[in-house]
């Protein structure tokens, strides 16, 4: 249970709360060109490498967790951002369908809450920042506990830019000391909570009372079908893989988990794998792996998350190369997954579930369904194929939000620049994974919006029209 927040505590909230709304009065004035501006202003002091990079390095070393090399990549999320809201209008009138007779304005939500992950201490509230803006809105962040001095300094980033603009620093605050008493307590006060992390915090955002987005947990699972025939394509097949699966040491929701491979081409699917540096685990070495990523009842360990290969390894007492990019375990049939089979749940760290699926695609689309009954259910599945047809049945049978074709699951999920997804690092996982929105939490979740109706000629068919076959004479009359 968390602890009660003392008085001095409610008062320093309460003092948050407080500029927030004043900066909130300030930026809502501020027109599409200021807007646009700040934006600007905001990603560009961010993006920069020599900023970028030591926020970083700073990130892994105060959270213990991820990768510092890639890590550095997702600044790329932040042009993604910065393009899409420069594209879009949020200040005025943002649509109008005359044929409808309706205009549409964009207003701001107010005061937003940002819960921020240990995972992405940086990019989260440095792309919802830009969203926030961009929406005339005001933030007050939160940071994780054990990730509390960097996420902090990349709101001071943000604040620094804002002043050279002449704008509000208070348009984003951070939570010096969070806890998880204090965040509710912010929660409690502001208009609107984005909860990105683990389900606990947004089972909490969505108890607070405030209206509320969150985001759901992952496991992702591709399939690789049976046109993975030549070389070229399980190369291609491979690669991706491997980019997915080593982000930032798989510390992502998206990062690749499971792959559901046709057994025709297993065995070369394998030999790909193992080219782009992965590593398969015997039946002794995956029992290692097992015992020092969950315990008897199934709950995954802490040390073990989100660490290099090499790191795994020796937490298991294995030897492995030191080329090695990440670990592969053999998770067998349909038989191996279930919540008692544990490498058939979320893994978040360098290490891929290989699944084995014969005949029928359809025998695939079981294997999918069943593991996603394990976990993940809502968030996201990739797949390797070149047959509509199977692309087209994974996309009526997929219980999850987004699917990505012959891309990296995780830089192809929040949006990238080869896709059409929204930018972001927070994505909604739908009623499957106890989320209001089943789509990238992105500018419009940012904007409240007032429809204006016009008149218009009458639209209303006959009642012939209307029923069809089911039309009976009188049907107006009592």
């Amino acid at each position: 249970m968390p602890k009660e927040v003392t008085e001095e505590q409610i008062q320093m909230i309460e003092e948050l709360i407080s500029r927030a709304q004043k900066a909130a009065a300030i930026i809502e004035t501020y027109d599409q060109e200021r807007v646009d501006s700040l934006c600007r202003a905001v990603t560009a002091a961010l993006y920069d490498a020599k900023v970028w990079a030591p926020l970083c390095d700073e990130a892994v070393d105060e959270t213990q967790l991820g990768d510092k090399v890639t890590k550095r990549n997702k600044r790329n999320k932040l042009k993604l951002i910065l393009r899409d809201c420069l594209r879009s209008r949020s200040v005025g009138i943002i649509e109008e369908i005359p044929e409808k007779g309706l205009v549409k304005y964009a207003k701001p939500v107010g005061v937003i809450a940002s819960l921020v992950p240990t995972t992405n201490p940086c990019l989260t509230p440095a792309g919802q920042a830009i969203y926030a803006i961009k929406a005339r809105d005001v933030m007050i962040c939160s940071p994780h506990p054990r990730a509390k001095i960097v996420t902090n300094k990349c709101v001071n980033i943000i604040r620094e830019a804002l002043v050279r603009e002449g704008a509000p620093a208070d348009i984003i605050q951070g939570i010096q000391e969070p806890s998880i008493a204090l965040t509710q307590e912010l929660m409690k006060r502001c208009n609107l909570v984005i909860a990105t992390g683990g389900r606990p915090m947004v089972k909490s955002a969505y108890s607070s009372g405030t209206p509320a987005y969150g985001s759901g947990a992952g496991n992702a699972t591709v399939i690789i079908d049976d046109t993975a025939n030549t070389a070229e394509r399980r190369k291609e097949a491979a690669e991706n893989t491997r980019i997915s699966k080593t982000s930032d040491f798989g510390s992502g929701c998206s990062c690749d988990g499971n792959l559901v491979i046709h057994a025709s081409i297993y065995d070369e699917m394998i030999e790909a794998l193992k080219a782009e540096g992965g590593y398969l685990a015997n039946e002794e070495q995956a029992e290692r792996l097992k015992n020092v990523m969950w315990d008897d009842a199934g709950h995954r360990l802490p040390d073990t998350v989100a660490i290099s290969p090499q790191a795994l390894a020796q937490a298991a007492g294995i030897e492995i190369p030191d080329s090695t990019k990440f670990i592969m375990v053999t998770g067998g049939s349909m038989a191996q997954v279930g919540k008692k089979h544990f490498f058939s749940s979320e893994k978040l760290t360098t290490l891929l579930a290989l699944f084995k699926y014969d005949g029928e695609f359809e025998n695939a689309l079981d294997m999918m369904r069943a593991l996603f009954e394990v976990g993940g259910k809502g968030h996201s599945c990739g797949i390797y194929s070149w047959n509509d047809e199977h692309i087209h049945r994974l996309g009526l049978a997929a219980p999850v939000s987004r699917i990505m074709v012959r891309q990296p699951n995780n830089k192809g999920n929040a949006g990238s620049a080869t896709n059409g997804m929204p930018p972001t690092s927070s994505m909604g996982c739908g009623t499957w994974g106890g989320n209001i929105v089943s789509e990238n939490i992105a500018l419009k979740h940012y904007m409240n919006t007032t429809w204006v109706a016009h008149p218009i000629p009458e639209d209303m068919p006959s009642l012939q029209e209307l029923f069809g076959p089911f039309y009976k004479d009188g049907m107006d009359q009592e």
